[in-house]
C-alpha cells in the first residue's frame, strides 16, 4: 500500500511539473500565384533602341507571411523566471523541396524575468525589426520593403558584394529590456567566431561580427523607435593567388514611428547605410557608399480587411570625385505598393499585391522575386529600367 502511495505521489509530481512547461508546434503555409516582368533597356545612344522584358509566372509561396514552421516552448522556473527556446525554419509549400532542414529563421535559447530577456543565438537584426514594423508590408511578398532589398544586394556598379549579415546574424547575444513604462528595446552583440592568430598579423580579422541595439517608445496610438547596427564584412576580389581580401564595416542607421488613427494608420521611416569596406589602394575610388532611403505608408482597415499601401525611395552616394567637373548621376530607385487583405478567420486570410519599381542611374532593384534583368540583346548592353508584379494567394497559420 505505501508503495503505490509513493507511485501515485511520483507520478502526480511529473505532473505538476511537466503542467508550467509547454511546448509549440506553429507554422505559416502561404501560397500565391504571382507575376513579375522586369524591363532593360538599352545604353548606348548610337545604334538601335532596345527595349527587352524578362518575365514569368509562377506559384509562390510567401506573399503576406513567410511560410514557415517552428517549435516554441518555456517552463517556468518559479519566482518570475523562465527559460524558453525557438526554433523555426522556412519552408517552400509550393514545391515542398526545402522542409525542416535547418533553423536558419531563428534559433534561440532565452532566460526571461523581470530583469528583461538574455536570448542565444541565430535572431532577426535590430535596424531589421525596425524596418519591417513600420512598412505596411514588412519584409514579405512583392510589396515587401525596398529599402531591406536595397541593403541586401550588391551595390551597383561599385564591385562591392552584399551584405549577407543585414537581415539576420548567427551567434548573437542578447539582451531584451523589461516594459519600462512605454520603452522598449535590445542590444545585441553576434560572435565573428574567427581564429586568431599571436602575436596578430594582418591576416587576423571580425568579418562576420554584428554590433546593434534599438530602443523605442510607445503609448496610445503612437509608437517610435530608433535602431543602429554594424556588420563587420570583406569582399574578396581576383583568384587564385591574386585574391584580395577587402574588410570593412557597413553601418547603418534607421528610426520609424507609426500614428494609428483608428480610421487609418500612417507608417514612416528614414534610413541610412555607410559601406566602409577599405579600398585596395589610394587609386581605387567610391571605397565609402552611401546608401539613404525613406518610406511612407499607410493602413486602412475595411470591413474584415485591410487595405496597404506604400512608397519608399532608396538612393546611392559612391562619394565620387568630379571628373573634368562631371560627376555620374548616382544609381537611386523607387517603388509603389498597393494591396488588400481579406481575413476569413483570426488564421485564414486572401490577399492581393500589386507593386512596381522603377531603376535609374544603374539600380537594378525589383519588387523582389521573378526573373533577373535582361543584360544584353543583340549584343547590346542593357541597363535596368523596371520592375512589375503582381500576385493573389492564401495565407493560413496554425
Amino acid at each position: 500500500m505505501k508503495k503505490s502511495l509513493l507511485v501515485l505521489a511520483a507520478i502526480a509530481a511529473c505532473g505538476a511539473a511537466s503542467a508550467q512547461s509547454t511546448v509549440t508546434l506553429f507554422g505559416v503555409v502561404d501560397a500565391a500565384y504571382r507575376n513579375v516582368a522586369n524591363k532593360s533597356v538599352s545604353t548606348t545612344p548610337f545604334g538601335p533602341a532596345y527595349s527587352v522584358k524578362a518575365s514569368r509566372t509562377e506559384l509562390a509561396n510567401s506573399g503576406l507571411s513567410s511560410s514557415r514552421l517552428g517549435f516554441r516552448g518555456v517552463e517556468d522556473l518559479g519566482g518570475g523566471l523562465s527559460a524558453s527556446f525557438w526554433l523555426e525554419a522556412p519552408i517552400t509549400n509550393d514545391d515542398g523541396a526545402t522542409g525542416v532542414s535547418n533553423f536558419t529563421r531563428r534559433s534561440t535559447v532565452s532566460l526571461a524575468g523581470s530583469f528583461g530577456e538574455l536570448r542565444l543565438g541565430r535572431d532577426k537584426t535590430a535596424t531589421v525589426m525596425n524596418e519591417e514594423q513600420f512598412d505596411p508590408f514588412g519584409d514579405t511578398g512583392i510589396g515587401g520593403s525596398l529599402i531591406i532589398d536595397a541593403n541586401e544586394a550588391s551595390v551597383p556598379g561599385s564591385g562591392y558584394g552584399s551584405n549577407g549579415t543585414y537581415k539576420r546574424a548567427s551567434n548573437m547575444v542578447q539582451y531584451f529590456l523589461p516594459r519600462l513604462g512605454g520603452f522598449y528595446g535590445n542590444v545585441a552583440y553576434g560572435l565573428a567566431e574567427q581564429t586568431r592568430l599571436s602575436p596578430d598579423t594582418a591576416a587576423s580579422t571580425n568579418t562576420g561580427r554584428h554590433i546593434g541595439g534599438r530602443l523605442g517608445y510607445t503609448t496610445g496610438p503612437f509608437d517610435i523607435a530608433a535602431s543602429y547596427a554594424q556588420n563587420d564584412t570583406s569582399f574578396t576580389t581576383g583568384s587564385g593567388a591574386a585574391a584580395v581580401a577587402r574588410p570593412g564595416k557597413v553601418k547603418t542607421f534607421n528610426l520609424g514611428a507609426t500614428y494609428d488613427f483608428g480610421v487609418a494608420k500612417l507608417f514612416g521611416e528614414i534610413s541610412r547605410s555607410k559601406d566602409e569596406r577599405n579600398a585596395l589602394n589610394i587609386f581605387t575610388p567610391g571605397q565609402d557608399v552611401d546608401l539613404t532611403g525613406y518610406l511612407l505608408g499607410v493602413t486602412v482597415p475595411v470591413g474584415p480587411g485591410v487595405i496597404r499601401a506604400s512608397y519608399s525611395q532608396v538612393k546611392y552616394d559612391f562619394n565620387r570625385v568630379p571628373v573634368f567637373g562631371v560627376n555620374n548621376a548616382d544609381p537611386k530607385a523607387s517603388k509603389l505598393a498597393l494591396g488588400y487583405v481579406h481575413n476569413l478567420s483570426k488564421r485564414t486570410a486572401l490577399y492581393g499585391t500589386v507593386a512596381r519599381v522603377s531603376n535609374k542611374n544603374g539600380a537594378a532593384l525589383t519588387v523582389g522575386a521573378g526573373p533577373s534583368y535582361a543584360t544584353t540583346f543583340n549584343r547590346t548592353a542593357l541597363q535596368a529600367k523596371s520592375s512589375m508584379g503582381y500576385e493573389f494567394g492564401i495565407r493560413h497559420t496554425f
